[in-house]
């Protein structure tokens, strides 16, 4: 989907740009896939503001999306491909053929009237989702798997795609987007293609506005602070931070600090790391 620009009419306008919506094709979400969607402000059950900036923003309700795709070999009829508030990539409304109606992750080449299954005996077509033991290795695959039956948790922003790199006994080698090569059961389940809304990571806000309809409320630099509001504080004029690497407003590293566990059992799976 392309990017819509505008003209420097207003500061704010010039380099602004916008999905094109012209390919979803319905303007309101099913009512009977939408559920509550409370606001917390960065707040914990005390009421205190455990994660910063975060704030107001529109409101929005919650589309309820069928991650496990577990109605195998009853066809499905794209309805139609919708914007969803709670991610980058758009979603689409199906219907099978009992009449029951969920919502997918749409994939970049799905249209509407075009008829997606789940099962081993699909067809490798985008849209289509099967375990990862019954697709054809090089394949690109999206909204997969990390335990079989658990539901999608990998493989699902706008524009990504994972590569079907292996399959050896009971698991499945993927390169994911960050480039991390990763074992997962061969069991679990993926969608065929890449996810769409492609340029949606080329979009440029173009105001700090949009950004407070997103509900992120304006974060202040440290080193635009005094030494005991932050450690980065302090100094004449534009000064460095003065420490070795930077820190948060509590002194713990961070812009790049590697905080991942160094012996989680999830380790044993993982072939290559990303940035390796």
């Amino acid at each position: 989907m392309a990017l819509k620009k505008y003209s420097p009419t207003t500061p704010g306008r010039r380099g602004m740009t916008v999905s094109d919506y012209s390919g979803l094709s319905k303007k309101g979400p099913e009512k009977s896939l939408l559920a509550p969607k409370k606001k917390h402000s960065g707040r914990n059950s005390y009421g205190r503001i455990t994660v910063r900036h975060h704030g107001g923003g529109n409101r929005q309700k919650y589309r309820i999306i069928d991650f496990k795709c577990q109605k195998f070999d009853i066809p499905a009829t794209v309805l139609s491909i919708e914007y969803d508030p709670n991610r980058s990539s758009h979603i689409a409304l199906i219907q099978y053929e009992d009449g029951e109606k969920a919502y997918i992750i749409a994939p970049a080449a799905l249209k509407v009237g075009d008829v997606v299954v789940s099962g081993s005996t699909a067809d490798i077509k985008p849209g289509n989702a099967m375990q990862l033991k019954d697709i054809p290795v090089g394949t690109f695959i999206h909204n997969v798997e990390l335990y079989p039956g658990k539901g999608a948790q990998l493989v699902r922003s706008a524009g990504d795609m994972a590569q079907l790199m292996a399959k050896e006994g009971n698991y499945a080698l993927l390169r994911l987007p960050s480039g991390e090569l990763r074992n997962v059961p061969a069991l679990c389940m993926a969608s065929i293609g890449q996810v769409g809304n492609i340029e949606s990571s080329n979009v440029n806000l173009g105001k700090a506005g949009r950004k407070r309809h997103m509900g992120v409320r304006p974060a202040v630099r440290g080193s635009a602070m005094n030494p005991v509001d932050h450690p980065h504080g302090g100094g004449e004029g534009k000064s460095p931070i003065g420490r070795p690497g930077p820190v948060t407003p509590w002194g713990k590293p961070t812009l790049g600090y590697k905080t991942r566990k160094t012996h989680n059992r999830s380790d044993k799976m993982i072939v290559r790391r990303r940035k390796a």
